[in-house]
């Protein structure tokens, strides 16, 4: 079976996360992914290690276990556009492609004739995405942004870390690089709406993402409850605002979460831990009188959790029908029966390693399913065989290009 977008060629001038994760997406669902990189060093992920994987012979090789994680499925071309034989071979890319991902610094391929303007001239039919820190205007607009900062400008950082006047309390940024992940999310979903357009219309367009906007619109519904009531919610640990008990407790042997999502599982976890008077309670009777007096119950939850190991309660509780569950550290998360069940980790052939693992695509089509064709690339692996078959370029012609290091 052909992959869903088996007709698509994507011309990717983006590196690190955000735009790198898009291209990695539209690679799995079947687009032919064209990763431009800068001669010698490519993209900046290659470096960011350790670790590294590991040889045959269990020696480091010169690929960072971060480009791996975005980069499957793509055919990789060094080629320095600060040339002009450089720029002429990244617009005759361009004349050919279907869509072109990019995260440079605003204005920063214009100087070049890359930018949207300059390749919708040669190509209407072009889907061209921009990802930047803070969008194509606005007083930020040339500030450079970094998932980071962003988590922390854009409030995510109010949100997460222990209450104040506890022990550790302050501002925590979550343990991946959230927004990137979620920009190059929309970035993807972006660029197969343009698709639909152009189906419709004949016409590409110009996608404007930003990884602030991202962010904000990533807030759901705390900022929903901050618009609303006009307070700004404040962290509370892994506490829930609106709902509870929904957050960690204590065990004999750890911890475990919690997620009560309704009265009905809260009376059944009140029968479960020996308090059915709980769920009669006025206080705790429904979820808006267990909000307003989570102080009161929480505690009273965690002196009866800890007399229980973790694996009693889920097993007391899954038989109960109370949403729960472990708190895992990723050894445990790959060899969880259910993550192994569907297939999440799996290993592609690698040139340099032999194998190289990979985390599955959560994308399940019945008809178009997603395709692990080939292991993120070599820097430069495709380069000869692009410039041949995309553009025609004959042996020699290639060679004094990278003579000239052009390529």
């Amino acid at each position: 079976m052909s992959g869903a977008l088996s007709h698509i060629r994507v011309l990717d001038l983006s590196r690190v996360l955000a735009g790198p994760w898009a291209g990695q997406i539209l690679a799995d669902l079947g687009a032919e992914v064209l990763k431009v990189e800068r001669p010698g060093t490519g993209d900046d992920t290659r470096h960011w290690g350790p670790p590294f994987l590991r040889g045959a012979n269990g020696e480091n090789t010169s690929e960072a276990a971060y480009y791996l994680c975005a980069n499957r499925n793509k055919k990789s071309l060094t080629v320095d556009f600060t040339q002009a034989e450089g720029q002429r071979i990244i617009r005759d890319l361009a004349a050919q492609s279907d869509i072109l991902l990019e995260n440079f610094k605003v204005g920063g391929l214009a100087a070049y004739g890359l930018d949207y303007a300059s390749l919708r001239e040669i190509n209407p039919r072009l889907i061209y995405c921009s990802i930047t820190g803070f969008g194509q205007d606005g007083p930020y607009a040339q500030r450079p942004g970094y998932d980071f900062m962003i988590q922390g400008l854009g409030g995510l950082m109010s949100l997460t870390g222990r209450s104040a006047g506890e022990e550790g309390a302050g501002p925590i940024k979550v343990g991946v690089a959230l927004v990137d992940i979620l920009t190059g999310l929309y970035a993807a979903t972006s660029v197969l709406a343009a698709l639909a357009h152009r189906d419709q219309s004949g016409l590409g367009q110009y996608i404007d993402l930003a990884l602030l906007d991202v962010q904000v619109a990533c807030l759901a519904n705390q900022a929903q409850n901050y618009l609303t009531s006009g307070v700004a919610p404040c962290r509370i640990g892994n506490a829930h605002p609106n709902i509870v008990p929904y957050q960690d407790f204590p065990s004999a042997d750890g911890d475990f979460i919690l997620t009560v999502g309704n009265d009905g599982q809260f009376r059944r976890f009140c029968e479960v831990a020996g308090h059915g008077e709980w769920a009669s309670d006025p206080r705790f009777a429904t979820n808006q009188s267990r909000v307003i007096h989570r102080d009161v119950l929480i505690p009273l939850i965690r002196q009866v959790t800890v007399f229980k190991t973790t694996a009693e309660w889920i097993a007391a509780l899954e038989v109960a029908g109370v949403p729960c569950g472990p708190i895992n550290d990723l050894a445990k998360v790959f060899d969880d029966p259910q993550v192994q069940a569907r297939g999440l980790k799996l290993v592609l052939p690698h040139p340099l390693a032999g194998s190289v693992p990979q985390v599955a695509s959560p994308i399940r089509l019945s008809l178009t399913p997603v395709e692990y064709r080939n292991a993120p690339p070599l820097l430069g692996e495709h380069t000869d065989a692009v410039l041949a078959e995309r553009l025609g370029l004959g042996t020699a012609t290639i060679a004094e290009l990278r003579e000239r290091q052009v390529i």
